[in-house]
């Protein structure tokens, strides 16, 4: 029998009363907290867009300028570092940079120890951007996690660190080893 929606339901409680009803014969639990962890990503992520959105900035240029600014001065990697970094592929960053490039926010230098290389560095209006950008950014965290007190904050981050630390271990279960 489906709960009724109250304060303490949300749509993964109504989700998981469905499969519950169609198939009772599996333990779904693992999908209450995953997929919660899906909702919550989904709401930062469309309020991480608005702030970014502020300063012309989709997420993917944010990313890089912010990766190229947290390297420290000269603000500046090649794109090796850059897109390893990032987790995406070298050609997705050629594009993206050429992108940047021409909205004044990097430049692409001769690399001096490699004269078939450049490197990627922030220009000064790409970190003056990217140091605006960041401080709304954090904001925008910051405003999102004071919905919860300060114990819960700091009892999700102790949890998550402990969860990310197992998952990136290489023995870590998946389900074609469980």
């Amino acid at each position: 029998m489906p709960r009724a929606r109250d304060a303490a339901t949300d749509a993964v409680d109504l989700i998981l009363d469905q499969w519950r009803r169609e198939r009772p014969d599996l333990d779904t639990r693992s999908m209450g907290p995953l997929g919660r962890l899906g909702r919550c990503y989904q709401h930062l992520g469309q309020r991480m867009e608005a702030a970014f959105a502020q300063f012309g900035l989709s997420r993917w240029e944010f990313d890089v300028l912010a990766t190229l600014r947290r390297a420290g001065a000269p603000y500046c990697l090649a794109p090796t570092a850059l897109f390893q970094s990032m987790m995406i592929s070298s050609g997705t960053l050629t594009h993206r940079l050429k992108g940047l490039e021409a909205r004044g926010w990097v430049e692409r230098l001769p690399h001096p120890d490699d004269a078939r290389s450049l490197l990627v560095q922030l220009s000064p209006a790409g970190l003056a951007l990217i140091d605006r950008a960041v401080e709304a950014h954090v904001q925008t965290q910051q405003a999102a996690l004071a919905l919860l007190s300060p114990a819960q904050q700091a009892a999700l981050d102790a949890t998550l660190t402990a969860w990310l630390a197992a998952l990136d271990q290489p023995s870590a279960v998946s389900p074609s080893s469980a």
